[in-house]
């Protein structure tokens, strides 16, 4: 959608999916030495803070106390989900309760995913146009982060699984008009679920 230069930014959530249980690894992974002195998930979170968003969500539930206690989660709202065995789903659920009713867009952003940029958030807005639903087309695939307007909460909401979102993405995408593939520069950014994958990362941010 064009906005005018007199018209207000659009109100925007963002909401940092951080609450796995880690099963693969064998250990939390929100916890893992990222950057200098960092852990992954606080380096996501500082990603999130860099997006300006109006209003900031971090979901955890693996691991919470700990979280809290090791990851700066200063001006942030923290979602606690109790349900994070059964899938990202529950806590984008547990979230959208606490979405500002003045939400125009909200973006999820994975907690284990590093190699997104500030940058990319905003690419992934700017090329959505009037989409009620935009995802990131990378050089080798989709990938987070998605964006999703309020016309989607209710379907969101309903979502169970780890990797339902995808399944809501399918079904939009075959209605026209429904779903941005904004282009981004680059491969998909690795998520975390592996000790392969974390070496992965810090191999990228040795790189950077």
């Amino acid at each position: 959608m064009h906005r005018s230069p007199a018209e207000p930014e659009p109100f925007v959530s963002g909401l940092v999916l951080g609450a796995g249980g880690s099963r693969r690894l064998g250990r939390p992974k929100q916890l893992l030495p990222y950057g200098a002195g960092g852990t992954l998930l606080g380096h996501v979170v500082e990603v999130a803070r860099e997006c300006r968003f109006e209003q900031t969500l971090v979901a955890i539930g693996g691991a919470a106390a700990e979280v809290r206690d090791r990851v700066d989660l200063s001006g942030v709202e923290v979602v606690i989900n109790e349900a994070y065995g059964s899938g990202c789903s529950s806590s984008i659920a547990a979230a959208l309760r606490r979405v500002d009713p003045a939400c125009e867009l909200l973006v999820l952003m994975l907690g284990d995913q590093p190699g997104v940029r500030a940058e990319t958030v905003a690419a992934l807005r700017a090329g959505r146009g009037a989409a009620p639903l935009a995802v990131c087309r990378y050089q080798d695939g989709l990938g987070h982060p998605l964006a999703f307007a309020p016309s989607l909460f209710g379907a969101l909401g309903e979502l169970a699984g780890d990797k339902a979102v995808w399944r809501l993405l399918s079904e939009q995408a075959d209605l026209p008009g429904q779903v941005a593939e904004v282009p981004i520069a680059g491969p998909i950014p690795c998520d975390v679920d592996t000790e392969d994958d974390y070496r992965a990362v810090l191999a990228e941010l040795e790189t950077v």
